[in-house]
């Protein structure tokens, strides 16, 4: 099993789904702005609603493009991209078809090393690019994986809207913060089956209904956001099924943690198959109905 990346993980989160504080004000008008940055954020052309394909490399070369004949079938792009070679060593090699348009971090070449997200030496990433569609390498459970994008994909220009619960200032919850003696290691599973690792340094206990819960946010270092996977008695009818995310700031200096369910997410991978999500752990799963924040994604038009 494979360490969970913690801190790639919820960067990325936290740029796609706009979850900077808002300044101090009305509370409502608060969660008004923050909600319009996270459709935003969802909506553009980077964003969650531009994806349109995930497909696991094989090693070996394999040709690319929208014809039917090609090993990597795209939804969009020339009929024939090229080849891409991934090489025992790991290495993800790209061919171009000469004369298809194509540019690989914004140059026309005829062949490129695709770095995958993120492990470049300054944390790049090298994107391929034709028309609207792009796609770039990412590193799922140890397999390497193309992630396309489109800009003019269905979801995006069908994008319905996302339904919130009422907000519920009794939502936004005080927590105290239990420090562990030792990190703890807790399993975590995507949405694919794959397993990984990931480090707990504490919990968010807080109390609800009559009951004492308590939260295990992931968080790799002291003073980093505190990234909660979570289900209720929701999942699956009001609010999406497989989780919701929240996010909160670290613990205060009197071991408070503010935790405002009003501003629970959706993940990524409630608005395209072709996004992988980790589901919440055991202990994340409450008994409880979290009439709070935002509910399952409505269908596209």
């Amino acid at each position: 099993m494979l360490r969970f990346s913690q801190r790639a993980f919820c960067f990325m989160l936290l740029l796609a789904t706009g979850l900077a504080v808002s300044p101090p004000g009305d509370y409502e008008a608060e969660l008004t702005e923050w909600h319009a940055q996270r459709v935003a954020r969802l909506t553009a052309a980077e964003g969650w609603l531009s994806l349109i394909g995930l497909h696991f490399l094989s090693e070996g070369e394999q040709q690319v493009g929208t014809a039917e004949g090609n090993d990597i079938v795209l939804g969009a792009g020339p009929l024939s991209l090229g080849v891409i070679d991934l090489q025992p060593s790991g290495r993800v090699m790209l061919r171009v078809t000469p004369g298809a348009g194509v540019r690989v971090d914004g140059r026309e070449v005829l062949s490129e090393e695709l770095i995958p997200q993120g492990r470049g030496p300054r944390g790049q990433t090298t994107t391929v690019s034709c028309g609207s569609m792009s796609f770039y390498v990412i590193v799922r459970g140890g397999r390497m994986a193309l992630r396309v994008q489109d800009t003019a994909s269905p979801r995006r220009r069908g994008f319905a809207g996302i339904e919130r619960f009422p907000t519920d200032e009794s939502w936004r919850v005080e927590a105290e913060w239990e420090a562990f003696a030792a990190p703890r290691e807790v399993t975590i599973t995507n949405t694919l089956g794959q397993e990984s690792q990931a480090l707990v340094l504490g919990r968010a206990v807080f109390e609800r209904e009559g009951q004492r819960l308590a939260l295990l946010p992931l968080q790799e270092t002291l003073g980093e956001p505190l990234f909660f996977i979570i289900a209720d008695e929701t999942s699956g009818h009001e609010t999406y099924g497989a989780a919701r995310f929240v996010y909160a700031d670290p613990p205060d200096e009197s071991g408070r943690v503010i935790i405002d369910f009003n501003k629970a997410i959706n993940p990524p991978c409630a608005f395209t198959p072709y996004a992988t999500c980790p589901l919440p752990p055991s202990e994340n799963v409450l008994s409880i109905a979290v009439r709070a924040g935002e509910k399952a994604p409505l269908a596209a038009h």
